[in-house]
């Protein structure tokens, strides 16, 4: 015997929910196999879904689109600020600079090793660090860093920022988009259990095939297993 399959994508709820929604708008209510109370949740519930779906999408669409501009600048704002700081320790091994330059960076004395710089939120602050730092530095009347200087630097890092600030708001709308959406889950799998629960209850009294090929013009969906022959009726999987 096959078995009842409810649907566990999103897309598969609203083919459930379409269905029978369509019989309940098209029969009677003296015609339709399941209560008209659970029609009104259908119908109360579909449009909300729906729109869900929608503003996840777009949402994920538009978080997707800006990651492919945003990963290539956060690339070379990482580049530009690493490389400004391997220039300051190779001049303090060459004896251009005092050690205690690192100072200005807020970078330890006496530590050669580069800062990590594996997060975004770390490239913001040392790239901040070094801007301000180079500033005060060369406000003192001292020689800039050169190749790159700081107003190479800072150009690419401002960019990043500006590209990071956009692309946190997209995650984040696509975060709560989602969330919405998790929560509407429940309540579209309620409602579907329930139609189905009541379809299959109103046409029990149907020979097997018959009844399935009522339940599944109400979106019921039933799965042959591999051992079984599955009939040429559609509407069944």
């Amino acid at each position: 015997m096959p078995y009842r399959r409810l649907p566990n994508t999103d897309q598969a709820r609203l083919r459930a929910m379409k269905a029978a929604y369509k019989m309940g708008h098209e029969l009677h209510p003296t015609e339709l196999a399941f209560t008209q109370s659970t029609y009104t949740k259908l119908e109360l519930f579909i449009n909300s879904f729906t729109q869900a779906i929608y503003q996840y999408r777009e949402a994920y669409n538009r978080q997707a689109e800006n990651s492919l501009v945003y990963q290539p600048i956060a690339q070379k704002a990482r580049l530009y600020v690493s490389h400004f700081i391997q220039v300051v320790n190779m001049a303090i091994q060459r004896g251009e600079l005092k050690p205690t330059v690192r100072k200005y960076y807020e970078l330890p004395v006496d530590e050669t090793k580069l800062p990590s710089l594996a997060s975004d939120q770390e490239v913001i602050e040392w790239g901040q660090r070094i801007i301000n730092g180079e500033f005060f530095r060369t406000s003192e009347g001292k020689p800039p860093i050169m190749n790159p200087t700081i107003a190479l630097v800072k150009v690419h890092y401002e960019k990043f920022v500006d590209t990071y600030t956009r692309h946190r708001v997209l995650q984040q709308n696509t975060s709560r988009t989602h969330a919405t959406l998790e929560e509407l889950r429940d309540t579209a799998d309620a409602i579907i259990l329930a139609i189905w629960d009541e379809v299959e209850a109103y046409f029990k009294g149907l020979a097997p095939v018959e009844a399935r090929e009522k339940a599944s013009q109400y979106g019921v969906v039933y799965v042959f297993r591999k051992t079984e022959q599955q009939p040429e009726t559609q509407g069944l999987l």
